[in-house]
């Protein structure tokens, strides 16, 4: 028998030192009460009691720490060794480490992502034996094929650009490697796990038959691939070695742009009847990969020798614990047991509360009382000291609200719910927060909620009639003298929040592509603004044709500038216009004549040229922007939703040789 610990073998020698303190206090204190009164008089001033109970205490206190200290030395016997044995199958992974993987396309960058997807292959894939290639201009087995994933993990997060002796990214000779190297094992089956972004050393000819003779190596020796893209297809600036933050440049000076190419990435899971997969799509790559491995020949083989030692620590922690509770009863004075268990009592009760809280406001929002709910998950959130549990109890409190038809509320408890680091819980934040922002738009135009009852469902004819509405109570509300209309802020608030809540469903899709809910209420809300978008663009035409229009010729031109100014009444106007109000300079296009741009009475000066941007007050905003050209206005800022990401001014150069 050894112990795993020693060290704490030697606070056992200040346990007799405790014990001869003990008893030379107690003496100390006798001698002092002694020397205090008088002999005749010692018996009717002190009643002593025996001092058996404080020495039973003293010595299995000490009794306890003893064992306590042993039990922490851990003391263990040898019971030999044994050679594991384990049933797996080999999965080689091939990581690029081409300078290209350091564009940061995707958070933090390519590398550190493809990192990430290893590691989670490394944990869901314990009984597999993994090796490692690193590839760029050439490729190298930096892990050969171990069950020891420790090894392997430790390798991953050293490896770098840096440990490539060429550049480039030469997929053929690392497939070609993968495969010599899985064949060495005498394995008919076996996997290949490539992470790239599918950038190629060359276009040619050559190169393609290169790669072609890698995929039929690969396909006569037995070796699916699964090819991961790492990356996107609008991509980035591909870094300098020496200055990240700055784009590298190929031999003719023009910046280079690295783009995922997926095209070699499936073809060479095609045509080993492997699968291909994007990093960072929300697809369970790990799954994806244990589906393919699971159908290869599984093998016996050796693992690691395992030392085997048997504990005996929880030999000595019984004891310690029975010493420890009579030593607490000898030494209790038993007057004051009854304050002792109404703490402890009090202490358990705490948690239980708790408890008992959470179940009763589960229970509330189950039976549907929601604004009890409501306030009972508020005030556990309010009371919460886990970030995590404070931002679950946020979720009922939001679920509540939104079923009591507060959608203020919801809208503020689920963004304090995205705080939460469980994704799951992220995902149902994002939709409850998509349908509250949807839920306030619509209530801010037709001034109840959204149906939940199919069948009361408004279709878009219906809907025409609300905007419709809405537009009439607009077209007849008084403007005030300092700021906009209310019927404006409404429009304005109603696609904002639209599509706020767009984007929230978008989150939601870029974690679960399968959400039926919210890919259902994403295209709703789309029709919606597309139909809305319509309708005021009919609301501003038929303005501009109520609109009466100057005649041409109409006042006299200003001094200088060839304007003509209308006379104060004329045509609805009240003082002449100033420059850059809307419709100056515009024709109609109807006769196509304009009211700018006759000549001047005197023939020198002719008109000058309207600006081409209408003139803006303080706050950016034109002061003579009608309410549907402000909501169309902000729907063109928000037009983005129906687009990709666009990046202005980037060009794409593709060099014969490339070394990134």
């Amino acid at each position: 028998m050894n112990f795993a610990q020693p060290g704490w073998l030697a606070l056992l020698l200040l346990l007799p030192i405790l014990g001869i303190g003990a008893v030379l206090v107690s003496r100390l204190k006798r001698r002092q009460w002694s020397a205090f009164a008088a002999p005749r008089l010692r018996a009717a001033l002190h009643k002593r009691s025996s001092p058996l109970p404080r020495w039973l205490a003293l010595f299995f206190l000490l009794a306890a720490t003893a064992a306590t200290l042993c039990a922490l030395a851990r003391p263990r016997g040898d019971a030999g060794t044994r050679m594991e044995k384990t049933l797996g199958r080999n999965v080689m992974l091939a990581l690029d480490i081409s300078r290209s993987m350091r564009v940061n396309d995707v958070k933090p960058d390519r590398l550190a992502q493809a990192k990430v997807v290893i590691y989670e292959l490394l944990e869901a894939m314990p009984n597999e034996r993994i090796g490692l290639i690193g590839f760029a201009g050439s490729p190298y087995v930096y892990a050969p094929l171990t069950i020891d994933h420790t090894a392997v993990h430790d390798t991953v997060e050293q490896i770098d650009e840096t440990w490539a002796p060429r550049g480039g990214s030469d997929l053929p000779a690392a497939v070609q490697l993968a495969t010599d190297t899985l064949k060495k094992t005498g394995q008919k089956n076996n996997a290949l796990v490539i992470l790239s972004d599918g950038e190629e050393v060359h276009d040619d000819d050559q190169h393609r038959g290169a790669l072609n003779a890698a995929i039929a190596a690969a396909e006569q020796a037995g070796v699916y691939v699964i090819a991961v893209g790492v990356g996107t297809e609008d991509g980035g600036y591909v870094p300098k070695a020496d200055f990240p933050n700055e784009p590298m440049v190929d031999r003719k000076g023009h910046t280079i742009i690295s783009r995922l190419q997926s095209t070699t990435l499936r073809k060479l899971a095609d045509d080993t009847k492997g699968r291909f997969a994007l990093a960072g799509s929300g697809l369970d790559i790990p799954a994806l990969v244990k589906s393919v491995v699971k159908d290869l020949d599984a093998f016996e083989m050796d693992g690691r020798e395992r030392k085997v030692t048997i504990e005996f620590y929880q030999w000595l922690m019984f004891p310690a614990i029975l010493f420890l509770f009579v030593s607490i009863i000898a030494g209790t004075r038993w007057q004051g047991l009854r304050t002792t268990i109404f703490l402890a009592g009090a202490f358990l009760t705490i948690p239980n509360t708790r408890a008992g809280e959470a179940t009763t406001a589960k229970a509330a929002l189950t039976a549907h009382r929601n604004e009890e709910a409501r306030d009972a998950y508020h005030s556990l959130a309010g009371n919460a000291n886990l970030p995590e549990t404070q931002a679950r109890y946020r979720l009922g409190e939001a679920t509540a609200a939104y079923r009591a038809g507060d959608f203020r509320s919801a809208r503020s408890a689920y963004s304090q719910s995205l705080l939460s680091s469980d994704s799951q819980v992220r995902s149902n934040s994002h939709l409850g927060l998509g349908n509250s922002l949807f839920q306030l738009g619509w209530k801010g135009l037709s001034g109840d909620a959204y149906p939940a009852d199919p069948a009361t469902v408004p279709d878009l004819n219906r809907f025409d009639t609300i905007v419709k509405e809405a537009l009439a109570k607009l077209r007849t509300a008084e403007a005030p003298d300092d700021g906009d209309t209310a019927g404006i802020v409404q429009f304005e608030a109603i696609i904002t929040n639209w599509a706020d809540a767009v984007r929230h469903y978008d989150s939601v899709l870029a974690q679960s592509p399968s959400d039926s809910t919210a890919t259902k209420n994403r295209e709703l809300i789309m029709t919606y603004l597309d139909r809305l978008a319509e309708l005021l663009d009919e609301e501003q035409k038929d303005t501009e044709q109520a609109m009466p229009q100057a005649a041409p010729g109409d006042g006299k031109p200003q001094q200088g500038d060839g304007k003509a100014e209308p006379k104060e009444g004329e045509d609805g106007q009240q003082g002449p216009k100033k420059p850059g109000d809307k419709g100056e300079g515009k024709k109609d296009p109807k006769d196509g004549k304009g009211d700018q741009g006759d000549k001047p009475e005197d023939g020198k000066n002719g008109p000058k040229k309207t600006p081409k941007n209408p003139a803006r007050d303080k706050d950016g905003e034109n002061p003579n922007e009608s309410p549907s050209d402000r909501a169309k206005r902000i729907l063109k800022d928000n037009a983005d939703l129906e687009k990709g990401p666009i990046s202005r001014g980037r060009r794409e150069f593709r060099d014969a040789e490339k070394d990134w």
